[in-house]
Parts: C-alpha cells; structure tokens; sequence
C-alpha cells in the first residue's frame, strides 16, 4: 500500500501501548494527532526521535494534539524503551503491521545487499476532522519534533 496523501481520510487504528492500554483514532477526533512511525524501539535514531517529542510533549500539549510513536514490536519492549528514557506518551505496538501497512509504511528496504520489509520513518500529522493535513518522508530526527509541532501550529490557527 502507497504512503497516503494530504487530504485523505487518515486509516482507523486500535492498537495498544506500552501500559497494554488500546488507543482508536477515533478516541481523538477533534484534537491533532501526530504518529511517528519508526524502525525499533531502542535505537540510536528511533531514541533521539522518541525524546526529541517527550522533550516537546508539553508545547504538544499546549495545543493539544495527541503524540503517538508507532513501531511493530510488542508492547514489553515498548515499556521497556518508555521506562528507559521516560517516555511519557503512548508508544503503540503494531505486531501484524496492519496499521503500518494501511498507511503505506511497511515497504522494502535494503542493508548491506539484503532486502527485508520494514517501517520505513515517516510521520503524519492529521488533523481534527480526520483528515491527513501533512506528512514527511525520510524523516530526518534532528529538530523533527519543533517541525512537527510548527505544523500543529499552524493547522490550530486556520
């Protein structure tokens, strides 16, 4: 399935966190919702990319839009990564990768010569209604989080 494009309606989900606690997109309709898809839990980029949205959670939080980090490792890694880095918002454990597949980020990737399916690191920002308002490719994880939250700004003072 393609990555999906402003404007679309954005895919339900029901997955749960690190708590084991079941989040719906639906349970937020009216508020921003930022989902970050990334690689693993644990990890050098997926690390920085985590805390750079728990360090602005508040400002997040200020406009409240809803920050999720998506990834297909169960929910004990996800409390484990959280507790370690104290992580504050729900981390969603996508174990069939149906959630990432709906919203086009489980693709092929390549290291070192082998192929293998994979999250690939995007983000989508959608907005109060439901829709996707934007999204980024190839996310870079330096300063993504202040980006992100810009947009929410932006999208909260239309």
């Amino acid at each position: 399935m393609a990555l999906i494009d402003p404007g679309h309606t954005a895919p339900a989900f029901a997955l749960p966190d690190q708590n084991g606690t079941i989040h719906t997109l639906s349970d937020y309709k009216g508020r921003p919702v930022v989902l970050f898809f990334y690689p693993k839990d644990d990890t050098s980029g997926c690390t920085k990319e985590a805390c750079g949205f728990q360090e602005a959670l508040p400002d997040f939080s200020h406009v409240e839009a809803a920050i999720f980090g998506v990834s297909i490792l169960d929910s004990r890694s996800k409390a484990k990564f959280a507790a370690k880095y104290d992580l504050t918002f729900p981390l969603l454990a996508d174990e069939d990768h149906a959630v990432c597949e709906a919203y086009g980020v489980w693709q092929e990737k390549s290291m070192y010569g082998r192929t293998y399916m994979g999250i690939a690191r995007v983000t989508y920002l959608i907005d109060t209604n439901g829709t996707i308002a934007r999204r980024w490719d190839a996310v870079k994880v330096d300063n993504h989080a202040a980006e992100v939250l810009e947009a929410v700004n932006a999208l909260r003072s239309k």
